[in-house]
């Protein structure tokens, strides 16, 4: 299955992946799901990051993913709604700061982060503690396959 994906590049970081990346780490989220999906990928510096992390979530910082679920009014054919996942906001600075800290490749925490928000997207999330096993089980899981080491193993 491959997911009609629109990714927006609005940051000055250099080491941004290529489309055709963020196409496959969204289509191995998506793997064995039945309906075509629909989703933006955004890339921004802090200051938007900042931004909408401050505005939707109360938080005064640039955080790495916000996922936006997508809100569709009431009458929109079930086709359409469960085909529209909604939109990914990624902070590039974030990213490479983060891979730095974890010693991780910058390619593999993209890949990480991509996951991630795709799996919000689908209505997983890490609240609770199960609710978080049950989510980075996963993210291991379709990371693996794709030949990215585990992102929690040495995280303390």
């Amino acid at each position: 299955m491959t997911a009609e994906l629109e990714v927006q590049c609005e940051t000055t970081s250099a080491n941004v992946p290529g489309d055709e990346k963020f196409q496959l780490w969204v289509d191995a989220a998506l793997e064995g799901k039945p309906d075509p999906f629909t989703l933006t990928i955004r890339v921004v510096d802090e200051v938007e990051a900042r931004q909408y992390n401050l505005e939707y979530r109360d938080k005064d910082y640039a955080t790495n993913v916000l996922s936006f679920p997508a809100d569709l009014p009431e009458g929109i054919p079930d086709d359409i709604r469960d085909a529209e996942l909604g939109d990914l906001l990624i902070c590039a600075p974030v990213v490479a700061k983060e891979a730095l800290e974890q010693k991780r490749t910058e390619n593999d925490h993209w890949a990480h982060l991509v996951i991630h928000g795709v799996l919000h997207l689908q209505g997983y999330d890490h609240e609770s503690a199960n609710e978080a096993v049950v989510m980075e089980s996963l993210e291991i899981e379709i990371l693996a396959k794709l030949g990215v080491s585990d992102p929690y193993q040495d995280i303390a």
